[in-house]
């Protein structure tokens, strides 16, 4: 199989040849991994790696007081398109919250971004480059939920919800209409050659739910609904990352439409990988679930491949899985020899059916 057959195939719920790999990562741990491995190519280490997704973007080019990166206040390290500037670790966090105070009028009139300033003339052929190899990520990243959070601010958004649930609507409905309209742009111009549109918005913490269910379909699933939908209108599969505990959320994701969740914390309240296997395991692809916060940061390259194969066997079974760090992206600080560990694990032990190859 090639490596968007296979990803295609676990979407379906099917057993592929192995269980597909997914690899994202900083920049920071590319560079560090590059290092490691003694490659020049950043394509040549994801080969290493059997990373069977591939990514593609729209690129900003609109004005510069709205650009991720120009023209940012010392010490900011990024510019949300909601000219929201943030500092600290990675994109960090919110200098300010210019809605925290606002009214609904206030709302409306503030200078939203236009969707048109991201370039997507590029994506198909970016897309097409990969020639139908690899299963590919398209879409805008939006997330709405972090925006609303940067917008108005954790308490007051909470509050806000309560006392003044016109506004979080406004500003939600703003922030995802830029958003709808940016990965609109995208499929229009590169749906044929799109597998996965890829979206990213954090509902969980280590304890569990950052709102209550109720809170959460009533303000957040209907946008991310609206997103779905957009997907399959385009015939792409959609795939949700979100960290921490959000286990009462899927079955309202599986109800919504969604097609994979990715990340899948184990450590975090309510993510044991096995209730979620049986639980979900043939409604919704679960992709991740190789700690990331414990065992790939602290353990050594052996118990990596131990707790990988452990894993497999777990969620691997019946399709609908694909193997990768339980985030998003791996960090700098992640060992090298502890990612190759995992991958090259996957590689042993992932082979269809489960356990045929290096296995019990």
């Amino acid at each position: 199989m090639t490596s968007r057959e296979r990803v295609l195939t676990a979407f379906a719920h099917e057993e592929p040849d192995r269980v597909p790999r997914w690899c994202g990562a900083s920049p920071e741990f590319i560079a560090k991994a590059r290092r490691h491995c003694g490659i020049t190519d950043t394509e040549q280490l994801f080969v290493r790696f059997g990373d069977d997704f591939r990514r593609v973007y729209a690129r900003y080019a609109g004005p510069a007081e709205f650009s991720p990166d120009c023209g940012l206040r010392e010490g900011s390290t990024y510019r949300t398109p909601f000219g929201i500037e943030r500092h600290g670790y990675g994109y960090g966090m919110p200098k300010n919250n210019p809605l925290a105070n606002a009214t609904l009028r206030e709302v409306h009139d503030y200078p939203w971004p236009d969707p048109k300033w991201m370039d997507v003339s590029r994506v198909r052929a970016d897309a097409l480059a990969w020639q139908k190899r690899y299963a590919i990520l398209g879409g805008d990243w939006s997330p709405y939920w972090h925006d609303a959070v940067d917008l108005l601010g954790m308490e007051t958004l909470m509050m806000k919800m309560a006392d003044e649930p016109d506004v979080v609507d406004a500003v939600l409905a703003h922030v995802v209409d830029y958003y709808f309209e940016v990965s609109r742009r995208i499929f229009d111009a590169a749906a044929d050659a799109l597998d996965v549109f890829f979206v990213g918005n954090d509902f969980g913490s280590q304890m569990g739910p950052l709102v209550s269910p109720r809170q959460f379909e009533r303000f957040l699933l209907p946008h991310l609904r609206r997103l779905i939908d957009l997907g399959h209108a385009y015939r792409l599969k959609v795939q949700l990352h979100c960290c921490g505990g959000y286990e009462p959320f899927i079955p309202l994701l599986i109800a919504a439409g969604l097609d994979g969740l990715q990340a899948v914390q184990p450590c975090c309240r309510g993510m044991d990988l096995r209730a979620l296997k049986e639980r979900y395991g043939d409604k919704i692809l679960f992709n991740g679930a190789i700690d990331s916060q414990h065992v790939l940061i602290d353990e050594t390259p052996g118990v990596v491949r131990e707790k990988t194969r452990e894993v497999i066997s777990i969620m691997a079974p019946g399709g609908g899985y694909v193997a990768g760090a339980s985030h998003d992206f791996l960090l700098e600080e992640t060992p090298v020899e502890n990612v190759l560990a995992m991958f090259d694990a996957v590689q042993e032990f992932g082979t269809y059916p489960i356990g045929r190859r290096g296995g019990s």
